[in-house]
């Protein structure tokens, strides 16, 4: 499988797929293809597995792309403006924010990633229950903005506001911490808590949250007049 991102802020993953090779996807994530791409609906595993993925915001089934007879093309379009990024599950498992899965090669799984501690989820931002990708191939996910990477040693920490950690490597731990002094609460205008990665491995912040998108446009919104 060959692949380029285009597109900008409005992006979108071409793949191209040598005959028999496939790609899966969420519904309604394809764009375009051509016409010897065969697209079939699976399901996702047992009862269990299932649910998961419905509490980690994605859909019991998927879309299985093949390419039939000879080379294929298609595209995997993002649903909301930011970045697609590439990561070759082969080298680790990943850890998403909840409903970051776009597309990928057929080899990876993907499941739901229960935090270990409940108040990381309903205070850190991203959620108790996020995305873990795992197995072999590339997976393509949507990031809100753009995306910074950091490579975190053992025990090396990064604080975060809530709402902006995109992925991690699954070596890396999430926790929340409260923020410190009520004058920096009520007057900081953070908020109450950060978010705290501890390596080792990779950790990526995006600059958009969808979710502050969301906050600076209810002023303007009819329900926030």
């Amino acid at each position: 499988m060959r692949y380029k991102i285009d597109g900008g802020q409005l992006p979108v993953v071409i793949c191209r797929l040598d005959a028999g090779e496939s790609m899966i996807t969420e519904k309604g994530a394809m764009a375009w293809m051509t016409p010897n791409m065969h697209m079939e609906m699976q399901g996702t595993g047992g009862l269990g597995k299932s649910l998961g993925r419905m509490l980690s915001g994605d859909t019991i089934f998927q879309n299985r792309y093949t390419a039939q007879g000879g080379e294929g093309e298609i595209a995997f379009a993002s649903s909301f403006p930011g970045s697609i990024v590439a990561l070759d599950i082969s080298q680790g498992p990943v850890v998403t924010q909840k409903s970051a899965f776009l597309a990928s090669e057929a080899g990876v799984n993907l499941s739901v990633f229960f935090r270990k501690k409940a108040a990381a989820g309903l205070f850190g931002g991203e959620g108790f229950i996020m995305q873990k990708l795992e197995g072999h191939g590339m997976a393509f996910i949507e990031i809100d903005g753009s995306v910074t990477e950091y490579e975190l040693g053992p025990g090396q920490q990064l604080i975060a506001d809530t709402g902006y950690v995109a992925y991690m490597s699954a070596t890396c731990s999430i926790d929340v911490v409260t923020v410190k002094g009520m004058k920096n609460i009520v007057l900081g205008g953070e908020g109450l808590f950060n978010t705290v990665i501890t390596g080792p491995g990779k950790v990526a912040l995006q600059s958009m949250p969808i979710a502050k998108v969301a906050q600076a446009l209810a002023p303007f919104t009819v329900s926030g007049k």
